[in-house]
């Protein structure tokens, strides 16, 4: 059985297109199938739209969440519900073209535990695609996982990866992150990547670089590390300014010291101080989120779920 978990958020045009796809690449594959689409509290109509497709077809489920809990809690909470031995995991937007799914899960019985889509020809705009590439660059050197850019949620995962995703109990979310953290034999194909067919992208400059910051402060404590570094750096070097200084001393060699040095020198050390304790105080708002244990999302309807 395959389950095919699609977050949803500003989709309404759309859907109906989705589903028919999806469900025509199912029949070619003559498998068992289910369509788990995840409401993450959209604004337009896309709930209602959800119903009648869940009334018309039995083997589409729709989730409705409380409130708009962001796409990767949306996306987890769709995981919570699959049955599938393989699971899918793809956008609404038909950028992910469901055509490809057949070639995902012909690659995954080869052997492999997950096949990740690897777009390509990306037909995102400049700034999606640049900011995605710095993201990815920033990530790999700041953790030890080596993030593909082109790779994003859209993948094809046996139950065990995602049961394995499901039991990391970060509060910050982020699927494709938690693929690589799990491991398991996985790789990723080229696949097909279209323009929207419908809207535009829910993330903007601010949610992106919330994104970032949020996977890089939740995956990687090397922030704190290089502070540590710059602090031993500035101290040794502060050390030989000082043994120049006193050496100038003993020669005599000492004039009046100017103002615009000491300003300089003064609003330089302290902007190093300000910004390590900004660094740890993220860090502790994240352990203080984490230890609040709060869910990650939380149902409001559900639809042809048992």
């Amino acid at each position: 059985m395959i389950s095919v978990v699609s977050p949803v958020y500003m989709a309404e045009k759309i859907l109906n297109k989705l589903v028919s796809e999806i469900q025509k690449v199912m029949v070619s594959l003559e498998v068992p199938f289910e369509i788990i689409l995840v409401d993450d509290r959209s604004p337009d109509g896309s709930w209602e739209v959800m119903k009648q497709l869940s009334s018309k077809f039995s083997e589409v489920k729709s989730l409705r969440l409380s409130r708009n809990f962001g796409q990767h809690p949306a996306i987890m909470a769709g995981l919570s519900e699959a049955k599938g031995d393989w699971i899918v995991v793809m956008d609404c937007d038909m950028q992910d073209q469901p055509k490809e799914i057949a070639k995902l899960y012909n690659k995954a019985t080869e052997g492999y535990d997950a096949v990740m889509a690897r777009r390509i020809d990306r037909k995102d705009n400049f700034f999606k695609k640049i900011t995605s590439y710095l993201f990815s660059q920033l990530f790999n050197y700041l953790s030890d996982v080596k993030m593909n850019h082109e790779v994003a949620n859209f993948g094809i995962y046996h139950k065990k990866v995602i049961q394995s995703v499901l039991g990391v109990g970060d509060y910050i979310k982020s699927f494709p992150l938690f693929v690589y953290f799990v491991g398991f034999n996985s790789t990723s194909i080229a696949v097909e990547h279209l323009e929207r067919e419908s809207g535009k992208s829910s993330y903007n400059l601010r949610k992106l670089l919330k994104l970032a910051f949020d996977s890089i402060f939740s995956y990687s404590n090397k922030p704190l590390w290089l502070f540590v570094q710059l602090g031993a750096i500035m101290s040794f070097l502060s050390f030989c300014v000082g043994i120049y200084y006193v050496v100038l001393a003993f020669l005599g060699k000492i004039e009046v010291s100017g103002f615009a040095s000491l300003i300089v020198s003064i609003f330089f050390l302290s902007g190093i101080i300000i910004s390590v304790i900004g660094i740890v105080g993220v860090y502790l708002g994240k352990v203080f989120e984490q230890t609040k244990k709060r869910p990650a999302y939380i149902f409001d309807e559900k639809i042809n779920i048992s």
